[in-house]
């Protein structure tokens, strides 16, 4: 068990909010208090008593505050052993104080960085002191309680309160862990400032934020969300967020980020299976969902505007499992909530990050998000016919949906409606063909209906399925050796064809 009694505590914090508590209790255990400027003055002006740490070290805080704890009678009071004979001589010989508490709150480098600061003033926010605080007594946590930012607080005021400043080799080492993890988290911030233009190539991620999952993609498998989930979401109602959740939640986000009309889309395992942009949000539901209303059972719902009592009484017909919008009206919210389960997420709109990465192999592959969104003006006719601006509306509506959708994928539209999409296939012609049987299988007529792909054609075959199905006009990245067949079929049947030179997989 090997517990120990706090006697004495070197505070230096850059906050100063929610010490009072800690410092009352501190007081009444007769713990002695050792600091240093802003945080010495303040402690005195609650009327405690406080050991300045220039009447240890007989040094002033130099260079402007950037030299105040760095000093052997300070270290060597946090690091030395009780049980090392050797140790408890030399501090002895050199009349150190030994220090069993070391309450740290590092230099704001983070919420600096965010705030556009000049770089003179970021790299004064790097803390020296503090993490060489931290890290001291972490190493040394058999003797020393090290609480390292304003989160372990309450574990102090704990710790003070109700075990009268004593405390068990187990919570020392626990604190040391967490001690270790604020440090690293702090160092890597640092370096992914000073490392924007990736020299060195290192891969660095640290989120403090942990968000548990009921389970992994399976029951047998566990889950874990690391990151500020609320940051982006208020959830309203329904039951805990899984795994599955959260990787549709993501696709959904991306998906309609891409729209600037009302929209509304319905996606399942990561790809949508209804999107409609419509004057009206219940016309867009309505159609979104006729794409596929087999599909949409139990699926993820997403919408860019604020969700009305009328549209909520369409969709509280549909069995779903979540649904997302930056807003709702009371009795559409009501309407909701009679389903204890369904899970509603009010959008907070944040930015999102354009790196990308994930575990493969031994490692991580990292990439620069896909934020190209082809336009009309990015559209370059290849044939004889030239679409048309309603046929262009639908291009660029279906190679939105392509591009979020999974490759091998085509899609298909009209009047900025989803028919119909072939996704995750290994060949083109099978994405395309199960995109026409699901068309045909909901009552949809594919004449005049656009088609996009997500990477070109390799051969004429699938431009040949399409125009006999009754689709006039296609969108395709370009680029194949053999693109001038497909061309060539196009111009012999009257049909349009329009190149974008940027390809969409996603796997």
């Amino acid at each position: 068990m090997n517990e120990k009694r706090i006697k004495t505590a070197l505070i230096s914090v850059y906050h100063k909010d929610m010490l009072d508590d800690i410092l009352k209790k501190m007081n009444e255990l007769d713990i002695q208090i050792i600091s240093t400027g802003g945080t010495k003055e303040y402690i005195e002006k609650l009327g405690y008593k406080v050991r300045a740490v220039e009447e240890l070290t007989c040094y002033p805080s130099i260079l402007g505050g950037r030299v105040k704890t760095l000093h052997p009678k300070i270290f060597g009071g946090i690091l030395a052993r009780s049980e090392n004979q050797s140790d408890r001589q030399e501090i002895t010989q050199y009349e150190i104080s030994q220090v069993d508490l070391v309450v740290v709150d590092l230099y704001p480098f983070e919420d600096t960085v965010k705030s556009g600061a000049s770089e003179e003033e970021i790299i004064e926010k790097i803390d020296i002191g503090g993490i060489s605080l931290i890290r001291a007594a972490a190493k040394n946590y058999k003797d020393v309680v090290i609480i390292p930012s304003r989160s372990e607080y309450a574990a102090l005021l704990n710790i003070l309160a109700n075990n009268k400043g004593k405390t068990t080799l187990e919570e020392r080492k626990t604190l040391a862990l967490q001690a270790f993890a604020v440090t690293s988290h702090y160092d890597t911030a640092i370096f992914k400032y000073f490392n924007q233009n990736k020299q060195p190539e290192a891969f660095k991620c640290s989120i403090m934020q942990a968000m548990p999952l009921r389970y992994g993609e399976n029951p047998h498998q566990k889950g874990i969300f690391y990151g500020d989930f609320n940051k982006m979401f208020d959830q309203l109602h329904g039951k805990e967020i899984s795994y599955n959740n959260l990787l549709d939640i993501e696709a959904a986000v991306y998906l309609i980020d891409d729209f600037t009309e009302t929209t509304f889309a319905i996606l399942k395992h990561n790809n949508a299976c209804g999107v409609a942009s419509r004057p009206s949000l219940t016309e867009a539901w309505k159609d979104a969902l006729a794409a596929d209303p087999v599909s949409a059972f139990g699926g993820i719902l997403i919408t860019n505007a604020m969700v009305d009592a009328v549209t909520a009484e369409e969709i509280d017909k549909l069995f779903f499992e979540v649904i997302i919008a930056p807003g709702y009206d009371q009795k559409a919210l009501e309407i909701f909530k009679k389903k204890k389960n369904r899970i509603i997420l009010l959008r907070k709109m944040v930015d999102l990050p354009l790196i990308q990465f994930r575990s493969l192999l031994h490692g991580v592959i990292e990439q620069e998000r896909d934020i190209k969104t082809e336009l009309q003006k990015d559209m370059k006719p290849v044939t004889h016919r030239i679409p048309t601006d309603a046929e262009y509306d639908d291009l660029v509506f279906a190679n939105i949906i392509v591009k979020h959708s999974k490759s091998n994928t085509i899609v298909l539209a009209k009047n900025r409606q989803l028919l119909a999409s072939g996704v995750g296939q290994t060949s083109r012609v099978d994405a395309l063909k199960q995109a026409i049987a699901k068309a045909i299988a909901f009552g949809f007529s594919l004449e005049g209906a656009v088609m996009a792909s997500d990477a070109f054609f390799p051969f004429p075959d699938c431009v040949e399925i399409a125009d006999n199905a009754g689709i006039r006009v296609v969108v395709q990245p370009g680029g194949s050796v053999r693109d001038n067949e497909s061309v060539e079929y196009c111009n012999n049947h009257n049909m349009a064809m329009v190149f974008t030179g940027i390809r969409h997989f996603k796997h």
